[in-house]
This record gives C-alpha cells, structure tokens and sequence, in this order.
C-alpha cells in the first residue's frame, strides 16, 4: 500500500508559523500520487509564495496523499492531512498553523477548519460538495478563492458554504476570479501572492495583511 508523505519544501529552524499545502487529486483513484503529476508541481509556486510572504518566519510542508482520489466516504487524503497536522505540532509544539489547498486540497482544508491548530485557511477553487458541513472554530480566518469560469469546481457552492461560516460569525473573506478557470493560470500572480498574503498576515502576530476583509461577497 503507498503511504502519505509530509515534505519541507521550506523548512524553518524556528518557526512562528507552519503552512501546509495541499494539493488537488480525483474523485475517485487508488492510485499512488507522484510528484511528476500536474496537481502536485501546480503547488510549487505557492510554497515559494508562502515562504517569500512569511518573511523567513513561516516554515512551509507539503503533503503527498498516499492515493489521488478521495474515495467517497473514504476520504482518503483527510486521513493524510490529519495525520500530517500531528506531525506538524509535533516538530514545531504550539506554533499557529495555516492551510493552503486547491480543488481537493481545499475541500480537505475545509473540512479541517475545526482543528483549533488551524489559525487560517486558504481555500482556491474548493471541490464542495451539498453534503460537506461548514466547520470551523473560534479565531479562524478563512479566504476562499474560485475562478468566473471554473467548469471543475463549483464557484457557486463555494461561495454558498463561505456565507454559510460567514453567518456563523467567522472571519471570512470571498474573492471571485474573474474570467479564471480551475488551473489558476490566467491570473496565476495573484492566485499565489493574495493566498500567500492572506496566510502570512493572520498567522505572524502583527496582524491581518492589507488587502483581506470580512464576509463573505
């Protein structure tokens, strides 16, 4: 059986804080993920991204899911994620955590929204699904991100469950992508610098970045 793997593309000897990235997948797939394959090398930049907004003081980790597909109830790479937040707090002990995923990577972001080690999450054109319940807790800062004419994903249901934890009264911001579709290629600079921001700014102490707001729009 594969088996997930968490790498530090950006490792940090000291952290203030740690982001994960994660990446998109299938539906539907048994198969081991590789590192050649589009999902995974469509991240690279917002590691990159990430680490040049921390300023040095965000580490940055990278899950490899042991299969591509989340599998229906399965939820393969939740399992992977989950295991990965254990092991982030393990190597770096009470330092505020930050979520980056795309299509999959973001659905498996979403529903970790009720981990307290979670501080924020950027969420870019989430798979959501009618049955995915909102979650969230005290403190977390969401920013969700989907592209006019993404045919993928659904930037209806994204804004949908955005609302849904806005009504809650959670900090969260949604910002369409006009003319933009699921491969975040059009617009690709402001795709990894306003996440990359958006993350830094909740998760180092000196506040929110320039740019982010409150509710969902």
């Amino acid at each position: 059986m594969p088996a997930a793997r968490l790498l530090w593309p950006v490792p940090v000897e000291r952290p203030r804080a740690v982001v994960l990235v994660l990446h998109g997948g299938k539906a539907r797939s048994q198969q081991p993920v590789s590192r050649w394959q589009p999902a995974v090398w469509r991240m690279r930049p917002f590691e990159l991204a990430v680490a040049e907004a921390g300023r040095r003081e965000v580490a940055v980790a990278a899950l490899r899911y042991a299969v591509r597909g989340w599998n229906g109830s399965a939820a393969s790479p939740l399992a992977d994620a989950r295991l990965a937040l254990d092991q982030l707090s393990s190597r770096h002990p009470g330092v505020p955590i930050g979520l980056l995923g795309h299509s999959m990577g973001g659905r498996v972001a979403l529903h970790l929204g009720d981990d307290a080690r979670v501080r924020a999450i950027a969420a870019l054109a989430p798979w959501v699904e009618s049955g995915d319940r909102p979650v969230s807790h005290d403190g977390l800062h969401l920013l969700v991100m989907h592209g006019t004419r993404d045919r993928m994903t659904s930037p209806r249901s994204s804004q949908r469950y955005a609302a849904a934890l806005a009504a809650r009264g959670v900090d969260v911001t949604f910002k369409p992508v006009d003319g933009e579709g699921h491969a975040m290629l059009r617009e690709a600079g402001r795709w990894h610098e306003e996440s990359a921001r958006f993350l830094a700014g909740h998760l180092l102490p000196e506040g929110p970045a320039r740019g982010t707001g409150r509710g969902a729009t």
